[in-house]
């Protein structure tokens, strides 16, 4: 009996642990399934975490290019506009020169005028001389010379100065050198001018003697307004020497004297200027006999070179 039920408890044993085995057998594949379903889950997961995780990174590195695109892109329009003001301020610093310099040249063609004169003169007594009306021999015909006649000369302006030496702007002054010939008509002659000469005796048969004068100046001359093509002029004070023909009385035929003046010109065209003028030249009195003070006034035609 004893033996019976051991063999049966044996039995039932195997019995069971076989199910078991049978029953583990075949629920194994489901957990394993669900396991790997579960571990494929989390793969998809983290693949889905990496791949936003990359789809982030690539926006912001595009989003960051894009920033640096329109860097680069305001940096080239920064460096163009650089480059065309470059290019401007070149090609106005270039024209500037060429002004400059065309300026310059102008203002050296205006630092030195050769002029031409030429108008009315005045002498404030009638001439006297040696071979006209004289006080000294007064034989023949005494006709004295007349007081109004005119003039021609010509000079030339060198710029000492643009500004007064510091004093006065656009203010220059000039050294004028000037020629000047002038005629106070003709006048029957004395006994020197006679043919033959009436002090052996002749009757009176004059000459004509042509009353002239020639003056070489020198002065200072203060011009205004440069840079304008209106530019009016003074001569506070110059020196002057009159050659005067027919000589004095005394056979004198130099007369030494003071010269005033004022005008303007005006630039007509390129380096031509035309101009006016005034002046009066004073000898303070006579010279043995013979006042030559006295006066012009006319026009005058400039050349700048």
């Amino acid at each position: 009996m004893k033996s019976f039920r051991h063999k049966s408890g044996f039995v039932l044993t195997t019995i069971a642990g076989i199910g078991l085995s049978i029953g583990l057998t075949m629920a194994a594949p489901q957990v394993f399934a669900h396991d790997r379903a579960k571990a494929m889950e989390q793969q998809i997961k983290m693949l889905e975490s990496q791949l936003k995780t990359l789809r982030e990174d690539f926006y912001r590195v595009q989003d960051s290019t894009n920033a640096e695109k329109r860097e680069v892109e305001a940096l080239k329009n920064e460096i163009r506009q650089e480059k065309e003001a470059l290019q401007k301020a070149h090609a106005e610093h270039h024209e500037i020169e060429k002004a400059h310099d065309e300026f310059g040249r102008t203002v050296a063609r205006r630092d030195r005028v050769l002029f031409f004169r030429g108008g009315y003169a005045h002498n404030l007594q009638g001439r006297n001389g040696s071979s006209i009306q004289s006080n000294v021999a007064p034989v023949g015909v005494q006709e004295p010379g007349d007081n109004n006649g005119w003039y021609v000369g010509a000079g030339l302006d060198w710029s000492l100065t643009r500004d007064v030496w510091g004093l006065i702007p656009k203010t220059n002054v000039y050294a004028e050198l000037m020629f000047e010939y002038k005629k106070f008509g003709v006048s029957q002659g004395s006994a020197l001018a006679n043919v033959p000469t009436t002090l052996v005796g002749a009757p009176d048969n004059p000459r004509g003697v042509t009353i002239s004068q020639f003056t070489v100046s020198a002065a200072p001359k203060i011009k205004f307004m440069e840079g304008s093509d209106f530019r009016p002029w003074i001569i506070p004070a110059g020196f002057a020497v009159h050659v005067v023909s027919p000589t004095t009385e005394s056979v004198t035929y130099l007369a030494p004297g003071m010269m005033f003046g004022a005008g303007f010109d005006y630039r007509i065209w390129k380096e031509f200027f035309l101009g006016a003028d005034a002046r009066y030249h004073e000898t303070f009195g006579k010279t043995d006999g013979v006042n030559v003070s006295g006066l012009t006034a006319g026009a005058y035609l400039g050349i700048g070179f």
